[in-house]
């Protein structure tokens, strides 16, 4: 979502580091602990704070601010901006630390003071391994614009961490939708986070037990998974909202090696395979198993990077968008030598070229497998349909092993997508798991496709958002064509879901707050 609201952090930016001057902490205390969800640093470094009044006028100082203030209200609240530091594991269960933000609502009003609901928020993708998303006033951080909004300055405790293998962590990779290690990532930020607050500027604001949990993306997959971590280990979840995530991760994988190659494959690809041989270690023995020679060397190390994804395929560490060779792999099997042949839609065929990233040889062996041991949800999701029961090729089994597809929630849950995501499959995806919990009670599990006409089933709330989203992606195909609107789709989604995410949160929380 790095489209989104850009010239908006810039103004934001400016703001807060007038405001930074001020900013400082009291002197922290390091804690001597490694275990698991221990604050390095409390109290944590206060970044900057903003009143309501001076957040408002910075958004609506850009027509991206502008917009969001529409979707998100006008602030109630200030927002103290705090940098976490804590320990937790990496995807071998290696100890490491890692950092993220902690935003608290300031001010004199009753929602924004004393006991607060916490939203524990999950970013997407980043290939930029100095990403901070506590850091707002860097011009690329959107997505911490969008939630301090959204949700910080509407009076909730944010707290949103950075993942292990990012800004200040140790860890030399990702462990890139692994959802034990990231749903345990979620717990100890959030651990840590509940540690400072009684030592923040604002003490007297503190947990009402209320949490509700959302991300989209890689942070919609990560949601749902830490939704299900948390269930599991007898923890209160009020609600989630799982935005945009590749939740169905087998038939998701299925779907895309079958030609159905998704925009940003060439970098989600990578950051996949290191993160499970680095957690399993059963993908490959030398990186040529997987990779076209071309790529293979340094590709364990080439993301999350210190240099922009345009460097990494000016340079040649990575194709921009050839994921699968234009000659088709042999199996031995006709019928699906022709199965992967470049496809006729133009989307999907953007991601076949020579040379590619996957080697023929490594893409044929998954295809073999996925018709051998097929995942009933492709290419049509069914209810009650789950993973391939004993899948042999080693992405498969990783695959299987972090889909989500094992459980079912108990706490209300919200998936919001749209169903022209070219990035993740909304009906492999979104629909699958809707599929798949199909026999839950009606309402513990909803469906928002911010692509879908309205209907008069709509509520009024609903249908004003499918219409605004609508009316925006019409100004940008008009200003860009149909690139521009692929481009900026998932920058467009994102606001629009966790408006609805947040209607649903303000819904379930308790009154008064």
């Amino acid at each position: 979502m790095r489209s989104f609201g850009a010239h908006l952090c810039a103004a934001v930016a400016a703001a807060l580091l007038a405001a930074c001057g001020s900013a400082d902490s009291p002197t922290a205390t390091e804690s001597p602990s490694t275990a698991r969800g221990t604050l390095v640093q409390d109290p944590p470094l206060r970044i900057a704070s903003l009143d309501a009044a001076t957040l408002q006028a910075e958004l609506n100082g850009t027509a991206t601010g502008a917009q969001l203030l529409q979707l998100a209200g006008a602030p109630t609240c200030g927002v103290d901006f705090y940098y976490i530091e804590y320990w937790t594991v990496g995807g071998h269960n290696e100890r490491t630390n890692a950092s993220g933000a902690l935003m608290l609502p300031t001010g004199s009003g009753a929602k924004c003071s004393g006991k607060r609901p916490i939203v524990l928020y999950a970013h997407g993708t980043q290939s930029l391994r100095t990403a901070n998303i506590a850091d707002v006033t860097d011009p690329n951080n959107t997505e911490g614009v969008l939630i301090a909004a959204m949700f910080a300055a509407q009076g909730y405790i944010v707290v949103a961490p950075n993942y292990a293998g990012y800004d200040i962590s140790t860890l030399p990779y990702h462990p890139y939708l692994n959802a034990d290690q990231q749903s345990a990532d979620m717990i100890d930020a959030l651990a840590a986070s509940r540690t400072a607050l009684p030592q923040s500027f604002t003490p007297a604001t503190s947990d009402s037990g209320e949490l509700f949990i959302t991300g989209y993306s890689q942070g919609g997959y990560v949601a749902m998974a830490t939704h299900r971590a948390l269930q599991e280990a007898g923890e209160t979840v009020t609600a989630s909202a799982p935005m945009s995530g590749p939740y169905a991760l087998e038939a998701f994988g299925d779907a895309v090696f079958f030609g159905n190659v998704n925009i940003g494959s060439t970098v989600f690809t990578p950051l996949i395979t290191t993160s499970y041989q680095n957690s399993y270690h059963n993908l490959y023995v030398a990186t040529t198993d997987v990779y076209d020679p071309t790529y293979a060397t340094g590709i364990e190390t080439v993301l999350p990077s210190t240099l922009p994804l345009s460097d990494l395929f000016t340079t040649g560490k990575l194709p921009q968008t050839a994921l699968f060779n234009s000659t088709t792999p042999v199996t031995g099997i006709p019928q699906l030598d022709a199965e992967l042949a470049v496809p006729a839609n133009p989307l999907f065929a953007l991601g076949f070229g020579n040379p590619s990233l996957v080697n023929n040889n490594f893409r044929a062996a998954y295809a073999i497998d996925a018709a051998q041991h097929p995942d009933g949800a492709v290419p049509t999701p069914q209810a009650g349909v789950p993973t391939a029961a004993s899948p042999q090729h080693p992405l498969r089994q990783d695959f299987k092993l972090n889909d989500m597809r094992n459980w079912a929630p108990q706490a209300p849950m919200l998936m919001c997508g749209g169903d022209q995501d070219p990035t993740v499959f909304f009906s492999v995806n979104t629909q699958t798991m809707q599929a798949y919990w199909a026999a839950l009670p009606q309402g513990l599990v909803s469906v928002l496709d911010v692509n879908a006409a309205v209907t008069g089933a709509d509520s009024p709330q609903v249908a004003a958002l499918k219409t605004a989203f609508q009316q925006t992606l019409g100004q940008i195909a008009a200003g860009g064509g149909q690139q521009a609107v692929v481009q900026a789709y998932h920058s467009t989604v994102a606001p629009f879901c966790s408006a609805a995410a947040r209607g649903l949160f303000d819904a379930l929380k308790m009154p008064g707050e």
